[in-house]
């Protein structure tokens, strides 16, 4: 099978729709947790890594409690943050976030999202599941990344709370990408961290 990571954006985080950087998770995304681990329970994951942000790490040791076979290790190379400066390709809706950006922020971004493709996105003749838990941007820049798209491309490819994004590398091959912002282990009113509500 080779490489195949499955990527999970963190559960609902308290408060989050006002705008605060990190916090504990929701009821309902400690709830969104348990149900990503079920899903994921058959895998037999060789690494799992998850942002040191409170919720992704709180994300990560809820499903070890639900599967106490994971291992969960915290990396930098998983942290929120925005790898790219505004480009006039994006539509010009996203302006105002990109203007709230530092030129530090972007380069901080940048660099990192480089270390973290050498160090996750990478073939293997022997078959390999990793498990990454970790935030809506980072995702975005792995599928952009996995398809070879241009750079700004992440913008506009969201995944809900605890979707189900999963990629895989085997060596003389593209990158496939084999589900993205899978949904289908949660129910609708658990469905949260995107803009337009997917009840499907």
């Amino acid at each position: 099978m080779g490489h195949v990571l499955y990527l999970v954006r963190h559960g609902e985080q308290v408060d989050a729709e006002y705008g605060v950087s990190d916090g504990p998770l929701s009821p309902r995304g400690e709830r969104q947790a348990r149900l990503i681990a079920d899903r994921l329970g058959g895998v037999p994951f060789n690494n799992v890594w998850h942002s040191p942000l409170q919720r992704a790490a709180e994300t990560a040791a809820i499903m070890a409690k639900q599967l106490p076979a994971l291992d969960p290790k915290p990396t930098p190379l998983l942290f929120d943050c925005v790898p790219t400066e505004y480009s006039p390709e994006m539509p010009h809706a996203f302006e105002p976030f990109f203007n709230a950006v530092t030129e530090e922020e972007v380069d901080a971004g940048r660099a990192q999202m480089a270390d973290a493709v050498a160090e996750f996105l990478t073939p293997s003749r022997e078959t390999t599941h990793d498990l990454l838990i970790t935030h809506n941007f980072v995702i975005g820049w792995f599928v952009r990344e996995a398809l070879s798209a241009p750079g700004w491309r992440w913008v506009g490819v969201n995944q809900a709370n605890c979707a189900l994004t999963i990629i895989r590398y085997r060596s003389g091959r593209m990158p496939e990408l084999v589900t993205h912002n899978d949904l289908g282990h949660l129910p609708v009113e658990l469905r949260t961290g995107l803009a337009d509500a997917q009840p499907y």
